[in-house]
């Protein structure tokens, strides 16, 4: 029978492990379960295909059912709020990190009372349970990661607003989304390597290369985590140790192989059950998750990439940049002067009801923008609020829409209850060198400007 189902024979006979290897694993078996656990896009990640359905309706799994334990310890031992802020995406909040205090303290506890009362000296049918949940929930994370490289949209292209924005006002993790984002091939290539780690991982045969180039995927992602200062860090870092913890009963083989140059015993996995045909439907199961952990991610980033990123998302109306050649206040031409504070520079409009001015000084200034029935644009100011609780200012700006030419636009109305008339022409974009260099094959000086 193929090895890439486990048999009854399979089940690892070799003598019991050490104290220090026995405590190790129980530790590890409560810390990363509880881990995977309880962050709830590691258990969304397995549900594949139905991830996104059950993720559009009301229930607990929309909220954070941590909250009162962090907030509690958050409180009482650190001091600080630990309330997940759940308008954000970053992984590196207080109550993660309150939260992986507490997993830490519950796994040291339960690992003590464990090792105290289990007087076992292996536990091989766990050993084999735990490796499937850990290599399911690492190949998950994996498989989702890197379909949203493989369909670029986790690190999307510069918008019109940022291709005006100075290199020194960008923060280290913009320069990195968007230096990444500038190369779809690259950042493809990089998804391509994760999603092919995940599924290497489902198949008893390549779980241990699937392991392995999950930790150099994954030792690459916590570098530029860390150096570019990617609110990642913690998940990356889990996820780089799963690796390890998956690579850890194999490390002699490797050892054997890559430095000894000797040979290595055959692989032996334990098996999940003593009945071969339950391990061989189990074996098909994992496949049918992996399977749908494929096509849920991948499904997911191709509608992100339709709405939001990819040539066919919706656009403005208006779409491009537009360079202000004349702005009238009150019936006076103001001209082009950096110390004005009330004459524009340009308007980009990229989004559908989003805009951004850049005023005379360079600052850019997003704003919502809605077209009228009437024909008529009403600017808005954006305010910072939380996401549950928006807030919407009374427009600064009504203005009629002319449009002589296709790369002519006059707007005409009140600016900040001022009579207005501005007159713009569209920038070409391919202007840009980051979009208009494109690839050489050969250059005999290099191209740094």
């Amino acid at each position: 029978m193929s090895t890439d189902v486990p048999t009854a024979e399979t089940v690892d006979t070799r003598e019991g492990w050490n104290p220090l290897t026995r405590t190790a694993f129980r530790f590890c078996v409560c810390y990363f379960g509880l881990f995977c656990l309880l962050l709830p896009y590691i258990p969304f990640a397995l549900l594949g295909i139905f991830g996104r359905w059950i993720r559009e309706y009301p229930g607990p799994w929309n909220m954070a059912l941590t909250d009162p334990v962090t907030d509690w310890v958050g409180r009482t031992v650190f001091g600080v709020d630990a309330r997940l802020h759940q308008d954000s995406g970053a992984g590196d909040q207080t109550a993660t990190w309150v939260l992986m205090f507490c997993i830490l303290v519950v796994a040291v506890v339960v690992t003590a009372v464990w090792t105290a009362v289990d007087r076992r000296s292996s536990s091989a049918r766990l050993l084999a349970w735990f490796t499937l949940f850990l290599r399911l929930c690492l190949a998950g994370q994996m498989v989702g990661f890197g379909f949203a490289k493989l369909i670029p949209t986790q690190m999307p292209g510069p918008s019109l607003a940022q291709l005006l924005q100075p290199y020194g006002d960008l923060s280290p993790a913009s320069v990195l989304w968007l230096q990444i984002g500038s190369s779809y091939p690259y950042e493809m290539v990089l998804g391509g390597v994760e999603v092919v780690a995940g599924l290497l991982l489902l198949v008893p045969r390549t779980a241990v290369l699937g392991a392995v180039v999950s930790l150099a995927s994954m030792a690459q992602v916590l570098l530029t985590n860390m150096t570019f200062d990617i609110p990642e860090k913690l998940l990356s870092s889990h996820l780089l140790l799963i690796s390890v913890v998956l690579l850890a009963p194999h490390l002699g083989r490797l050892a054997n192989v890559f430095v000894r140059q000797r040979s290595c015993e055959p692989l032996r996995t334990p098996s999940l059950f003593s009945d071969v045909r339950k391990n061989r439907l189990a074996f098909w199961i994992v496949v049918a998750i992996g399977l749908s952990m494929a096509f849920g991610s991948g499904y997911d980033r191709w509608v992100v990439w339709q709405e939001q990123y990819g040539p066919a998302r919706p656009k403005s109306v208006f779409y491009g940049i537009w360079e202000v050649r004349d702005f009238s206040i009150d019936g006076q031409s103001l001209p082009p002067l950096t110390t004005d504070e009330n004459r524009w520079h340009r308007l980009v409009f990229d989004a559908p009801e989003q805009a951004t001015y850049q005023r005379m000084n360079g600052e850019l200034v997003p704003v919502h923008a809605d077209f009228l029935p009437t024909g008529q644009l009403e600017l808005t100011a954006v305010v910072d609020s939380p996401r549950e609780n928006p807030r919407r200012q009374p427009p600064f700006a009504m203005l009629s829409t002319e449009r002589p030419t296709p790369d002519q636009l006059l707007l005409r109305g009140n600016l900040h209850d001022r009579p207005a008339v501005i007159t713009l022409e569209r920038i070409d974009l391919n202007s840009f060198t980051l979009r208009n260099r494109g690839f050489h094959w050969i250059q005999d000086y290099p191209y740094f400007r």
